[in-house]
């Protein structure tokens, strides 16, 4: 059985590789990135079951989820965004933006497999 795969996109080595983990722990095949740019196009080619968006980059993470949601062939997928607890301020634009979830490190870490079946059931 092929194991559905999640791309995670983050700069920040902690909770990236904690998330990185726990996927795996939760049966993912997990692709990292860590620019932002690339991520529509990374997206498109490897066709993953969900995104999950570290908000707290150099790049401009609202402007990739737009174009992410902007381009037929990723327009689909489910984007779970978060931000660190100290920056409850990058989840509304990220939401805006076109993320189906946006929450802080504390929930998606300890929520993880909860909140990707709330992005699964979304639509």
């Amino acid at each position: 059985m092929i194991k559905p795969l999640a791309l995670v996109f983050y700069e920040r080595l902690m909770p990236g590789s904690q998330l990185v983990n726990r996927l795996q722990d939760l049966n993912y095949r997990v692709l990292t990135q860590n620019q932002v740019a690339r991520m529509t196009a990374t997206a498109e080619r490897e066709s993953p079951l969900l995104l999950l968006i570290d908000l707290k980059t150099s790049g401009d993470v609202c402007s990739a989820i737009a174009a992410l949601r902007a381009n037929p062939a990723t327009a689909h997928l489910p984007v779970i965004a978060f931000a660190p607890d100290s920056a409850p301020k990058l989840l509304a634009p990220a939401k805006a933006a076109g993320a189906n979830i946006a929450v802080n490190e504390t929930a998606i870490l300890n929520h993880l497999a909860h909140l990707i079946d709330q992005a699964l059931h979304l639509e």
